[in-house]
């Protein structure tokens, strides 16, 4: 049986006479990306040179940013700045840092832009990593020492200006990608593109519709590797205004003798996860708030993690396992988005 899941407001805008779905690509942030747009023959932006290179140049200014696999970029200066300095942050940068803090205040923790030195050290990081030959896993007192000299930043949201500490290194892996789709969709919109499916490395957001008046309709991530008689129904979204992004513990992890470590690591503990859920979906407004609310809410587990959901009237879908099969919890404001 396949569910489905609409918005609760629609746009009642629709394509112009004669248009097609016309598709960009490209490569940024170690993956690819992907739009999908409705345009008329007579406007002709798909085949423009000038909107590709628009579209890349949203995802050239995050990367030159907050990628902390490029030494160079503002994250990773800052990551390197003197204890004590004060750092102007460009504007995307500080909108995305000042939304991952807020996450984490909110989450108690559970989410930290602020971990990435235990990030680094489980081989999830640019450097040291847990895919290349020589790696090794830390030891409880390395997890200990690096949770004792975890500091965090000073930020003042008005100025942009956050102050290094000594020794933190920011990861906004968790956030920017979902901004990233973000900053692609805001892009369309003042070129006057209405109607459009982004994607980034798995993240969605949608808006409008296409020719034949029918939403942008997307499958709900299920777990990789899952028997298909084992796991929950398939859930199909409409990304009408909306976007999507799901955390999961199938995605990168590695083995040391018999243990499975994933690359979600709880900076509260220091430690990968463990916690039996495989993913967490969440559907938002904005694609940076569901990339950073499914991670946190991953870290926090059901019960913890789906009281927060309902606190803050999050749509989040929980897979945990079960020994062989998978059991799924949904949140008030997803099963608000059920077609009954």
């Amino acid at each position: 049986m396949r569910r489905v899941l609409l918005p609760l407001q629609l746009d009642d805008r629709t394509p112009p006479p004669g248009a097609a779905v016309r598709e960009l690509h490209g490569l940024s942030m170690g993956t690819s990306w992907s739009v999908r747009l409705v345009d008329s023959v007579l406007a002709g932006r798909a085949g423009s040179a000038d909107l590709q290179q628009g579209l890349q140049q949203q995802l050239d200014l995050v990367v030159a940013q907050m990628s902390h696999w490029q030494p160079e970029s503002d994250l990773g200066r800052f990551n390197r700045a003197a204890p004590g300095s004060w750092q102007q942050l460009p504007a995307a940068f500080g909108e995305v840092l000042g939304f991952a803090l807020q996450v984490s205040q909110l989450s108690g923790g559970a989410y930290d832009p602020c971990a990435g030195a235990l990030v680094n050290a489980w081989g999830f990081g640019p450097g040291n990593r847990y895919d290349q030959p020589g790696f090794r896993a830390p030891d409880a007192a390395t997890v200990r020492q690096l949770l004792s000299q975890r500091g965090h930043v000073e930020f003042d949201a008005s100025t942009r200006r956050v102050r290094q500490p000594g020794g933190v290194q920011l990861d906004l892996s968790s956030v920017a990608k979902g901004y990233a789709v973000d900053r692609l969709a805001r892009y369309l919109d003042s070129q006057g593109i209405a109607h459009y499916l982004v994607e980034v490395g798995g993240e969605l957001r949608g808006a409008g519709c296409k020719p034949d008046g029918q939403p942008w309709w997307v499958m709900l991530e299920q777990v990789d590797g899952a028997d298909a008689a084992l796991h929950p129904a398939e859930m199909m979204l409409a990304l009408h205004g909306l976007s999507v992004a799901t955390s999961g513990d199938y995605r990168r992890f590695f083995h040391d003798g018999t243990v499975r470590y994933a690359h979600t690591i709880d900076p509260r503990t220091g430690m990968p996860l463990s916690n039996d859920l495989a993913s967490v979906t969440v559907v938002h407004a904005q694609c940076m708030a569901a990339d950073a609310w499914s991670t946190a809410l991953t870290v926090l587990g059901i019960e913890a993690g789906m009281a927060l959901a309902e606190q803050h009237g999050l749509a989040a879908r929980f897979v945990r396992r079960d020994g062989q099969a998978y059991q799924e919890y949904l949140s008030s404001a997803l099963l608000a988005l059920l077609d009954d």
